[in-house]
């Protein structure tokens, strides 16, 4: 194993590279604070030093018979050095909040501007991913602060210490080595648990996100129906316990290891400590000392142990968080998971083309799509059909460029798709996804999500609702747009609940997000009727066909019955376009459309005919 290896092995590199940062985060969002604590720290190292020389002085003082003036000047002293310390503990705490608080804001900002620059969806489908963007966002504000904290807690330390490892030297050399000696186990003790326990808290990281998962599913509103019905509750209770059990026999195991690290120090700072004072009041005793010595001594070694021990500490705590904060550095470092590009599109007037695209999500999954070649030309509307897993939505996903194809080409007017900006490419397009959001805010925000350049254009809102159908829904709400469409957030000064839209209305309102982009060249409208009943499904397409006239629209459905009036349908089958042609062109081929189209009617025909 060569150096480096060495290094990362033992965290060392990690703590190395991540210091500077975490120091330089620091200074950027409180440099004024920063200075601040540096001095504080500075005056509450030295306090200590001062107290205990200011009391051998007067204890010095007393045992020969020193004016009592001098005597009360001296505590006097002591009296103002102890308001210093007070008063200097008091602002040391307040500047670290406040600092704290500003780094935490400028981290977050930092750490989530750096999430927004994705433009795919690889890394959000990626596990590890996930587990170090807990972690960025569990450390990466906290962190900083902390590592600031146990910088100016070392320099406090180190200047409490070298003056009182002085007083020790002034007393008897071999006190001040021996003394420093001692701590050394502790302090390589303390590091190597610091180093382990941030292997642990990674490997932690997907336990503890399994406990939260199955936590939050037990206080969820959403799944708290089929829990009940299912009798899930019990069996969630058990996995979320498993998880927590596994997380607490690591921690456990790590405390013990503490705890005898803990204990050994602890025994040996106490053989040394009472060693060097038997020694130093057997001099006293023989003359070759003072009463002055023995309380210097004892304030002395009691002070060194204490901040070393503390210094120890401190060194551990920056240790495991520095370790920590390279989840932090990594995830504001990656790369974007699609090759950056600046190429610029404009409205399309001629086609979208696929050309022998083949796609697959990692090299270990399947192909999902074959070899799709596909012509949409400007204005018209293209139906998509197949089974589940066929294609349809990592068709619509690579449309909107969230991936790239791994072969072939996605072209908008002759321009690969590869070669333009996503962002200005989603500019261009409207969409309705089968999983559709709806955000915990009010309803005329959830519309204006589609369009931030309307977010607070009420008539283009309502104009959008009621092209889908769900504008005297939204009115009829207690406080209409302005309700909040979730329970749970309090709403109002008098914390009134907010209300819960069914499923349907649900995706009314995300249609009518879609809808708030009017001028855009592709809308796809993925399973947009999918929770409607018949009536609402009919005058939603209705309304939707009359909205998509004259635009380039892709419809994907499992109800066929809303494809007939596409310009082209095409079936897709194991990643493959297998069929392509009008309804009736399909239907005379007698294939896969055929069929598929022949059973649902069928199913509608034996409804008709069922008895009352």
């Amino acid at each position: 194993m060569d150096t480096t290896e060495k290094s990362r092995s033992n965290g060392w590199h990690e703590v190395v590279t991540g210091l500077v940062p975490a120091l330089r985060l620091v200074w950027r969002a409180g440099p004024g604070w920063a200075i601040a604590l540096v001095a504080l720290a500075v005056t509450a190292g030295a306090t200590p030093v001062a107290t205990a020389w200011l009391m051998r002085t007067v204890l010095n003082d007393l045992a020969v018979g020193a004016a009592l003036a001098t005597v009360l000047s001296l505590a006097a002293a002591l009296a103002a050095l102890g308001l210093v310390t007070a008063a200097t503990t008091a602002f040391q705490v307040y500047a670290e909040d406040e600092l704290g608080r500003r780094v935490g804001l400028h981290a977050d900002d930092r750490l989530f501007r750096a999430v927004n620059r994705l433009p795919g969806l690889s890394r959000f489908e990626d596990p590890a991913f996930l587990d170090r963007l807990r972690l960025a966002a569990d450390n990466g504000g906290q962190t900083p602060a902390q590592v600031l904290q146990a910088v100016l807690g070392l320099v406090g330390g180190l200047v409490t210490i070298l003056g009182f490892v002085g007083s020790l030297l002034a007393i008897h050399p071999l006190l001040a080595a021996v003394v420093l000696l001692g701590t050394l186990p502790a302090l390589w003790g303390q590091l190597e648990l610091s180093r382990r326990r941030a292997a642990m808290i990674w490997r932690l990281g997907p336990v503890e996100r399994r406990e939260l998962f199955y936590r939050d599913l037990m206080s969820s509103a959403e799944a708290a129906k089929e829990i009940r019905l299912f009798g899930l509750g019990d069996m969630l209770r058990e996995r979320m316990l498993v998880e927590r059990r596994t997380a607490n026999a690591e921690n456990r195991r790590m405390d013990r290891r503490d705890m005898f690290v803990q204990v050994a120090a602890g025994l040996l700072a106490a053989l040394i400590s009472g060693g060097g004072l038997v020694w130093v009041i057997l001099q006293a005793g023989r003359g070759m000392g003072t009463v002055g010595d023995v309380a210097l001594y004892i304030s002395a070694v009691g002070a060194v142990q204490q901040g070393m021990a503390g210094m120890i500490s401190l060194l551990a705590q920056a240790h495991q968080r520095l370790l920590l904060f390279t989840h932090y550095r990594e995830v504001l470092a990656i790369r974007p998971d699609l090759p950056a590009a600046s190429g610029r599109v404009g409205p399309l007037t001629g086609r979208i083309e696929l050309r022998d695209v083949w796609f697959r999500y990692t090299p270990d999954h399947p192909w999902v799509l074959r070899g799709v070649d596909l012509d949409v030309p400007a204005g018209t509307a293209l139906g998509l059909v197949g089974l589940n897993g066929s294609g349809k939505s990592t068709l619509v996903k690579l449309l909107c460029r969230f991936y790239d194809p791994d072969r072939g080409s996605i072209t908008w007017d002759g321009t690969d798709l590869r070669e333009v900006d996503p962002a200005v490419l989603r500019e261009r397009v409207g969409a309705v996804f089968q999983d559709y959001m709806t955000y915990d805010m009010t309803a005329a925000e959830n519309i204006g999500l589609g369009d931030l350049s309307r977010f607070e254009d009420r008539p283009a809102i309502e104009s959008a609702a009621r092209r889908a159908g769900v504008h005297d829904a939204v009115a009829a709400l207690p406080r209409g747009y302005d309700t909040l469409i979730t329970r749970i957030f309090f709403q109002g000064e008098e914390n009134a609940q907010g209300v819960d839209l069914s499923g349907g209305q649900q995706q009314r309102v995300a249609i009518a997000r879609a809808l708030l982009r009017p001028d855009r060249d592709l809308l796809i409208l993925d399973e947009p009727s999918a929770g409607l009943d018949a009536e609402a499904e009919y005058e939603l397409h209705t309304r939707l066909r009359e909205h998509r006239r004259g635009r380039t629209s892709l419809l994907v459905s499992h109800r066929l019955g809303a494809l007939r009036d596409a310009d082209r349908i095409v079936v897709l089958d194991g990643g493959r376009i297998t069929e392509s042609g009008t309804h009736g062109e399909l239907m005379a081929e007698n294939g896969v459309y055929a069929r598929l189209f022949s059973m649902q009617a069928q199913g509608y025909r034996e409804e008709e005919e069922a008895p009352c």
